[in-house]
C-alpha cells in the first residue's frame, strides 16, 4: 500500500475508515495455504478505492488484517467504502474463498505523526464500532454522517440504527448503516452492549491504552476459565478487567460484574454476587444451582472485583462455581492469586513510560502521558503542553512507575500546580497525591490509603521483610534479601517464603529471568515501605547490614575485575 505524503495527509478534523475480513481466525484454519493473498488482495482493494477519492492509506497503522485510511471529506469516506465493499463482493478470492469485510465510518480531531499515521482518541473510537458490524455492513458514527449528509452520491442512503452502547463502556453512539445500490442491507442486529445481558458498569472517563494487554486477554479467556488479574493497589485491574469483560460480552451470553470491596465476609460476598447477576435469595438452592438455572445451555462470565481481603472466601466460592456449571468462566482482580486449580494468573504491568531519550511524539504517544494529559483537560479543559511541559510530564510518569491511580492523582494537582511544580512534589509523593473523587472507596482517594489497603492484609513477618527490604533502592537477590532481612526474629531460612509471598501480593516484583534471579519494588511501595522502616526505629541497624552486604560484594568481585570474569562481575556490579 502507498501512502499520500505525509505533508499532504488530512489533519485537523478527520473522518476515518477502518475495514477487517470478518472470522479472519477461521479463515485461516480453513483457508491457512491462501490467507497471505487473500491479506495482500484486501489491502489492494482497499489502496484502489481510497485513492479514488482522495483518502491517505498511512502504513502500518492497521494490525492484523485490519485497514485504516484517512479523508478530509466524509462524503469521501462513504463513497470509497460503497466502492470497496462492491469491489469485495466480486473479487475472485484465493481457495474460492467467501470472504465478507467489516467497515465503520467516523469522524474526530486527530494529529498526523511525522511517519503518516495517526494520533487520535477517534481511532478508538472508530475500531469499536467496527468491531459491531457484521461482514459487508458499513457503519457511520452520527458525527461523519451528519457531516456527509448534504453530499451523498445518488441512491446512497443512511438507515438510523439508533443509539448503541460501545465496548468503551462510555457514552453511548448513535449509529446508521450505509445503504447503496448493489450492497446487501438486511444484517441481523449489531453485536452492541444492549444486546448482551450484562451489569458492567458505565465509565466516566476514556480507557486509555492497554490494546496489547486486551488482546492477551481474550486469548487467555479463550482457553481459561479463570484468569486473575494480579497486581499492586492502583494498578488498573478494576478497569482493565471491565474493559475486557465488555470486550468479552460478544462471545458470551451474560456478563456479570460484582465488587467484592464494600464486603467484609463470605456470606456477604455471596449475596453481592447473587445481586450481580440478578437473583434473589433462595434457600432451597445454592448459588451454583442458581448460576446453572440462569445459564443452562450458554455461556457466561462472571468478573470477581476486589478479592484479596476475602481471599479464602473467594477462592471457594470460584472453584464451586467453576466444579458445578461448565458455561461458566471466572475473571478476577485481586492483589494476590486466588490458588484455585486451573488458574491462570495474569499480572498487570504498569502503563508505558517514555524514556528520557524519547522524542515529543513518542512521549505524546506513551500510554502514561497519555493518561495524564486526558486527565488534566478534565480539570484544565483545552490544555496544551509546550515542550518544557512534556518533559516534566513524562518526568513524572516515569517517578510515578506508570501507575494509573498515582497518575490520575497527579493529574487532579494540576488544576492549580503547574507540571513542574508537581513534579517537585513528588519528593513527598504520599503528600501531594491526595485528593481523588469523593465518591471513591477510601482507598483510592489517596496514594497512601491504596498502599496501606495491600499493607494492612500482611502478617507481622510480611510487613518486617517488605519494611526492610525498602533499603534495595535498585533491586536485589535472594541472597542480598536474606542477609538484610534475617535478623533474632526473622530466620533466614524463612526469607524466601517471605519474598514469594510479597511477589503474590504485589508488593515486589520478581524478575525470574535473570541470573540470578533479581527482585525490586515499584518506586512508590519502596517508599511507602521506608517511611514504616524509619518508624519501626530499625532503620539503622538495618542499613547497617545492608552497607555489609554491598562492602562484601566489593571485596569478591576484586579478583574477577582482573580475570576472565571481567564482564560477569562488571554486569553484576
Amino acid at each position: 500500500m502507498t501512502a499520500m505524503p505525509v505533508e499532504q495527509a488530512p489533519s485537523g478534523t478527520v473522518t476515518f475508515l477502518m475495514t477487517d475480513i470478518e472470522g479472519s481466525t477461521r479463515l485461516w484454519e480453513s483457508h491457512a495455504e491462501s490467507m497471505g493473498a487473500m491479506f495482500v488482495l484486501h489491502e489492494q482493494l482497499v489502496a484502489t478505492a481510497v485513492a479514488a477519492h482522495h483518502g491517505h492509506l498511512p502504513l502500518e497503522q492497521g494490525e492484523g488484517d485490519s485497514t485504516v485510511s484517512a479523508f478530509r471529506r466524509a462524503a469521501d469516506a462513504l463513497e470509497a467504502a460503497v466502492q470497496l465493499q462492491r469491489a469485495v463482493a466480486v473479487a475472485a478470492w484465493p481457495g474460492e474463498a467467501t470472504v465478507a469485510v467489516r467497515m465503520a465510518i467516523h469522524t474526530g480531531d486527530a494529529a498526523v505523526r511525522p511517519d503518516g499515521t495517526y494520533r487520535s482518541v477517534a481511532l478508538h473510537r472508530c475500531a469499536r464500532i467496527r468491531g459491531l458490524a457484521h461482514g459487508g455492513q458499513v457503519l457511520v458514527s452520527e458525527q461523519a454522517a451528519r457531516l456527509a449528509a448534504d453530499d451523498l452520491m445518488g441512491g446512497v442512503t443512511l438507515r438510523d440504527l439508533g443509539p448503541h452502547r460501545l465496548r468503551d463502556l462510555t457514552r453511548p453512539e448513535r449509529l446508521f448503516q450505509l445503504d447503496a445500490p448493489g450492497l446487501p442491507s438486511d444484517f441481523p442486529s449489531l453485536r452492541s452492549l444492549d444486546v448482551v445481558e450484562h451489569n458492567l458498569p458505565p465509565e466516566r472517563t476514556t480507557f486509555i491504552g492497554r490494546a496489547t494487554q486486551l488482546g492477551e486477554l481474550a486469548a487467555l479467556l479463550d482457553h481459561a476459565r479463570l484468569v486473575t488479574l494480579a497486581g499492586a493497589g492502583g494498578c488498573g485491574k478494576t478497569r482493565l478487567a471491565i474493559q475486557a469483560a465488555a470486550d468479552r460480552a460478544a462471545a458470551v451470553d451474560a456478563v456479570w460484574f460484582a465488587d467484592l470491596a464494600p464486603v467484609a465476609d463470605a456470606e456477604a460476598m455471596t449475596a453481592q454476587v447473587r445481586r450481580a447477576i440478578g437473583v434473589r435469595e433462595d434457600a432451597a438452592r445454592s448459588l451454583a444451582e442458581v448460576v446453572q438455572a440462569r445459564m443452562p445451555t450458554g455461556a457466561a462470565l462472571l468478573v470477581l472485583d476486589n478479592c484479596e481481603h476475602l481471599i479464602d472466601a473467594a477462592s471457594a466460592l470460584t472453584e464451586e462455581l467453576l466444579g458445578a456449571v461448565p458455561g461458566l468462566s471466572v475473571l478476577a482482580t485481586s492483589r494476590e492469586p486466588l490458588g484455585v486449580i486451573g488458574e491462570v494468573v495474569w499480572r498487570v504491568p504498569s502503563l508505558d513510560v517514555p524514556d528520557d531519550a524519547a522524542s515529543a511524539e513518542q512521549t505524546e504517544d506513551s500510554e502514561a502521558v497519555q493518561l495524564l494529559l486526558d486527565r488534566c483537560r478534565l480539570v484544565r479543559p483545552g490544555y496544551q503542553p509546550d515542550a518544557a511541559d512534556l518533559a516534566h510530564l513524562a518526568g513524572i510518569c516515569r517517578r510515578l512507575n506508570g501507575i494509573p491511580l498515582a497518575i490520575e492523582l497527579a493529574a487532579g494537582r494540576m488544576r492549580v500546580l503547574s507540571p513542574a511544580e508537581v513534579a517537585r512534589g513528588l519528593d513527598d509523593r504520599f503528600r501531594l497525591l491526595a485528593g481523588g473523587g469523593r465518591t471513591l472507596l477510601p482507598r483510592q482517594q489517596t496514594l497512601r490509603a491504596s498502599v496501606d489497603w495491600s499493607h494492612a492484609l500482611l502478617d507481622d513477618d510480611e510487613r518486617t521483610a517488605m519494611r526492610r527490604l525498602a533499603v534495595f533502592a535498585g533491586g536485589f537477590t535472594l541472597d542480598d534479601a536474606e542477609s538484610v532481612v534475617a535478623a533474632d526474629d526473622l530466620d533466614e531460612y524463612a526469607v524466601l517464603d517471605l519474598v514469594t509471598r510479597l511477589v503474590d501480593k504485589s508488593l515486589v516484583i520478581a524478575e525470574a529471568d535473570r541470573e540470578p534471579a533479581r527482585f525490586t519494588m515499584l518506586e512508590t511501595i519502596r517508599q511507602y515501605a521506608e517511611e514504616r522502616l524509619v518508624d519501626s526505629g530499625e532503620a539503622l541497624a538495618v542499613r547497617d547490614r545492608h552497607a555489609r552486604v554491598f562492602v562484601d560484594l566489593t571485596r569478591r568481585s576484586a579478583p574477577g575485575l582482573d580475570g576472565p570474569q571481567l564482564a560477569t562481575w562488571v554486569r553484576r556490579l
